[in-house]
């Protein structure tokens, strides 16, 4: 870096930051902060260590610059987001990319020096009139075998007060490191503000330059698109795990308890609405975390490790009686950001919370009565259906011992779990990995509903339930999966898992709290403490070892008219799935492993066979 540069630099740092910045001995980082630094020219720039102050000071921030609204709980704020700029933006997140990278039509792209120009020329003096804040933090905990190093420049203390929240601050393992460390960035502008909401979202960018490990988020505040180190860094991560031979995974990571105080560690991957957070929440388990993890292989074995330790999830129907563990934290004093609830003189409202809607109080939309309309006449609720909480994980009560471990946890199952309401059984198990990852974890759809739609039953293709965040193409990503377990001592079990399935009245086979059952079904299965039924499918639950554990579980009689309905063998629409998945791969066939088509020919083969000798649809009892 230039002496001119250097001074620049120099004159835009407060409080001590310049000096911060020096005493990490790494002349790449100064360079990195220096670009931006005089690219989107910020009034002032604030380094943000460790230490509590520096903390402190990013949270006063959120209030001085009306980015959070404090409410009458000591701890708790309130963030809005524009109207328009409530979800994650898949149109305009896109990688830049160079001639020689090789991507599927699933991934979307634009061509590499374009959207750098672009988003240079988007980025130019941005910050005039605002702080830049730098933030150094790890992915995982940190100084261990798991940890990946990020800095994060943005202009919002919204951005950077849910980023302390939600990871671990590592500016004392960056001066530790000096210049043998590796990082991601992460540079995010909000854009001209109006009413403290970003006003341009009709020029919201998210660009991903995998060359560099940087990511570009501009003209938007919505977490999901600002956040660098949540979805973001899980796009660089996928692609560094596939050069370095681990995986990164959209998945929760908890514990099953067993008999005698055995404890079983699970992670599980869930397209949206299909159950995942509420699964790692359930009463008696305990949760290391509820969406991304990183899985390593060490000693012969599987560990992962939550990448987070907060949480940034969905508010919509928590309500005391389902969720106390969360209802707890949102009601208690301690650090909570609410995003796009309802504010009536300090108490939030939420979508679902049990609670009698308020007439009026203040929300995304401004000022608020029910009733309320748009500029299209359509009526807007009193929170949005997409709002949501910031905690940190530790504030829960069943938050697991292992979530700061840096040796991670050992991994006994996987889940995969989708929304499908006449063909997959509640819950199975694969015969091998081969066979779970091909006919499970690659064959997993979410199943749409009338609230999203228009109409039901329309099957979204949702591999691993990491397809939008796939920075690799598929089929290489789907090897990476078969090759992963080449020399373990022990294979974690794959599961399947599905909560929707209806009967022919369209009614809910599975109650809200018979997860709590299928997980320690998968307990057992994991030691072999209990048998197992073969089916086309994969291996599924006897009558009595269900029946035992409904009434130890749940304290339900556990009926055999029940358990037949829930667990026959439905032939014609898993014929009618394969023929889906075999389309989605065929149109991918240049880089697909023959070992999927394999795989799912296998399993037609054993569902015609067994049609033709039992018919179209089979229970437990036949097999």
């Amino acid at each position: 870096m230039n002496e001119k540069n250097n001074t620049y630099l120099e004159k835009k740092c407060i409080a001590k930051s310049y000096e911060k910045l020096l005493a990490l001995k790494n002349q790449s980082i100064i360079e990195f902060i220096s670009e931006y630094v005089e690219l989107c020219n910020p009034d002032s720039v604030f380094v943000r260590t460790d230490a509590k102050e520096d903390i402190d000071y990013i949270r006063a921030k959120t209030l001085e610059m009306g980015e959070e609204i404090a409410l009458n709980k000591k701890g708790h704020t309130i963030h809005f987001d524009s109207m328009k700029d409530q979800a994650r933006d898949k149109d305009n997140t896109k990688f830049l990319i160079t001639p020689e990278m090789k991507f599927g039509a699933h991934i979307n792209t634009m061509e590499r020096m374009a959207g750098l120009k672009e988003i240079n020329g988007l980025l130019k003096d941005m910050m005039v009139g605002r702080q830049m804040y730098v933030m150094f933090m790890c992915l995982g905990p940190v100084n261990s075998d798991f940890s990946i190093y990020a800095i994060q420049i943005t202009d919002s203390a919204y951005v950077s007060h849910s980023e302390d929240i939600l990871y671990r601050p590592a500016y004392e393992a960056f001066k530790a490191k000096a210049a043998n460390i590796q990082f991601f960035k992460y540079v995010h502008s909000a854009g001209k503000l109006e009413n403290n909401v970003s006003k341009n979202v009709d020029k919201r960018r998210v660009y991903i330059d995998l060359a560099a490990g940087i990511v570009f988020t501009t003209n938007t505040q919505y977490a999901g698109n600002t956040v660098g180190l949540k979805k973001l860094s899980l796009r660089l991560a996928i692609n560094k795990a596939d050069k370095e031979g681990w995986l990164a995974e959209h998945m929760f990571l908890m514990g099953v308890k067993g008999p005698n105080n055995r404890k079983s560690y699970f992670t599980g991957a869930y397209p949206s609405a299909c159950g995942k957070t509420s699964t790692c929440m359930v009463d008696g388990e305990s949760i290391v975390g509820d969406d991304i993890a990183y899985l390593r292989k060490k000693d012969g074995n599987v560990y992962a490790v939550n990448v987070e330790r907060g949480i940034f999830g969905i508010i919509n129907d928590v309500k005391q009686k389902d969720d106390p563990k969360i209802w707890d934290v949102l009601t208690s004093e301690g650090e909570v950001i609410f995003s796009n609830v309802l504010n009536v003189e300090g108490v939030p409202y939420w979508q679902g919370d049990g609670r009698a809607i308020p007439e009026a109080g203040v929300n995304y939309s401004g000022a608020w009565t029910k009733g309320k309309k748009d500029a299209s006449g359509k009526e807007i609720l009193h929170s949005h259906n997409n709002a949501r909480y910031t905690i940190p994980i530790k504030t829960l009560k069943n938050c697991d011992e292992k979530l700061e471990d840096p040796q991670g946890a050992k991994i006994q199952g996987i889940i995969y779990g989708g929304r499908d309401s006449d063909t997959w059984v509640p819950v199975f198990q694969s015969f091998d990995w081969d066979h779970g990852v091909v006919c499970i974890a690659s064959s997993l759809e979410s199943e749409t509903t009338a609230a999203t739609l228009g109409r039901e039953g329309v099957r979204k293709f949702c591999l691993m339930a990491n397809l939008d965040f796939l920075s690799i193409p598929l089929g290489k990503y789907i090897q990476n999966h078969l090759d992963f377990t080449k020399g373990l001592d022990r294979v974690p079990v794959i599961f399947g898992a599905n909560y929707f399935l209806k009967d022919e009245n369209g009614k809910y086979l599975s109650g809200l709290h018979d997860k709590r059952v299928w997980l320690k079904w998968m307990e057992l299965r994991v030691h072999n403490d209990v048998g197992a039924i073969t089916t086309p499918i994969g291996m599924i639950p006897r009558y009595e070892n269900l029946k035992k554990l409904f009434k130890e579980v749940l304290n339900i009689d556990y009926t055999e008219a029940l358990y037949n309905e829930q667990f026959k063998i439905r032939i014609p629409e898993n014929l009618e799935k394969i023929e889906r998945i075999f389309e989605v791969y065929e149109t991918n066939a240049r880089d697909i492993p023959e070992m999927v088509f394999a795989k799912l020919d296998g399993q037609r083969k054993r569902l015609l066979a067994l049609r033709s000798k039992l018919g179209d649809y089979v229970i437990p009892d036949q097999l």
